[in-house]
């Protein structure tokens, strides 16, 4: 489905990704795992087109995607949810989905009660402003605004940093729920190998902005788990 070619990404002069090369499968579930600074949220931004490659290419389906703006990826099915989790403050949660579900994009919006089968407990926490919610809550409430218009591909960002395990735990059956009923591929950089293990087919693991060694769900609960093959 996706593949990416040699990329090479940063910021500015600093080069972050260096000749980074990966595959994602038609409905597959892939893992990014590393220390932090070795580039997961840079190859995830990269992906999705807020940061320009600077070298290689992005290629969906069999054409080359990589010069196309964010908007653009956003159109062909890509949705993002950032670590911290998204959306405006300000706003309501029922705010936040119906905002979600009125920007151009990929596909038909689903009704918010559609939304709300997929994350039930954002059904009692509609009124109340998203900046209001728990690390966890905010997690959920971004997970939902990315899959308001069917994304065919999730990139998912540190969604289990400050989450109690609990959560954590609900997240990943809502991830699960999503795959077994939507199909959608995901890419997921995270720091709890153990939630990883649940859900991802294999892990890319990421040392200096290369991929250096491939995980299956056994392994990543190995103690060498980072090494380079």
């Amino acid at each position: 489905m996706l593949k990416g070619e040699r990329l090479i990404s940063g910021y500015g002069k600093t080069q972050v990704l260096r000749s980074l090369s990966f595959d994602l499968g038609a409905h597959e579930i892939l893992g990014i795992i590393g220390i932090n600074g070795m580039g997961k949220t840079t190859l995830l931004k990269t992906v999705m087109g807020l940061l320009p490659v600077e070298g290689g290419r992005i290629v969906l389906d069999g054409g080359a995607i990589e010069v196309l703006p964010a908007y653009r990826r956003s159109h062909l099915g890509f949705s993002y949810a950032p670590q911290g989790g998204a959306g405006f403050p300000g706003l309501t949660v029922k705010e936040n989905l119906l905002l979600a579900g009125m920007m151009p994009g990929f596909g038909r919006a689903k009704p918010i009660a559609e939304v709300l089968c997929l994350f039930p407990r954002l059904e009692k926490l509609l009124p109340r402003p998203s900046g209001a919610l728990s690390g966890g809550e905010r997690q959920l409430l971004a997970l939902a605004r990315a899959m308001v218009r069917s994304p065919r591909l999730l990139l998912l960002d540190e969604l289990t940093e400050g989450v109690q395990p609990s959560v954590t735990d609900e997240i990943a059956e809502c991830l699960l729920s999503i795959h077994r009923s939507e199909k959608t591929a995901m890419i997921i950089a995270d720091q709890d190998l153990s939630f990883l293990a649940t859900l991802v087919g294999r892990a890319l693991v990421v040392q200096k902005g290369q991929i250096v060694a491939q995980r299956t769900p056994t392994e990543l609960l190995a103690d060498n788990v980072f090494e380079a093959d």
